[in-house]
């Protein structure tokens, strides 16, 4: 629980008000989370290329399978085990986000 409470407080300590701690996550995972990585979802492998932040300030994963691409919202991501170098970062931002 230490580890994620300084995670945490990496994140958002400049950051006023809840847009900007969502962004201090959003470029902690961007810098951090190692890409891409292959998860299951519906019971099909898709590959996790990148993070983005959409218009209502939604972190999501950029998955694609194939030609076709979807978002999925950070926090619903299915993580493999292995965890991707960097994980612990989208850890942190679900605690954060149960939190508030």
């Amino acid at each position: 629980m230490a580890q994620m409470d300084r995670l945490i407080a990496a994140a958002t300590v400049d950051a006023f008000g809840e847009s900007e701690q969502r962004t201090g996550f959003l470029t902690m995972i961007e810098d951090r989370l190692k890409l891409p990585f292959e998860i299951m979802v519906l019971g099909v492998p898709v590959l996790v290329e990148r993070i983005d932040l959409t218009e209502t300030e939604e972190i999501v994963a950029i998955c694609r399978r194939g030609r076709s691409r979807q978002a999925v919202p950070i926090l619903e991501l299915p993580l493999p085990t292995p965890l991707p170098s960097g994980a612990e970062w989208i850890e942190a931002y679900r605690r954060w986000a149960r939190g508030r």
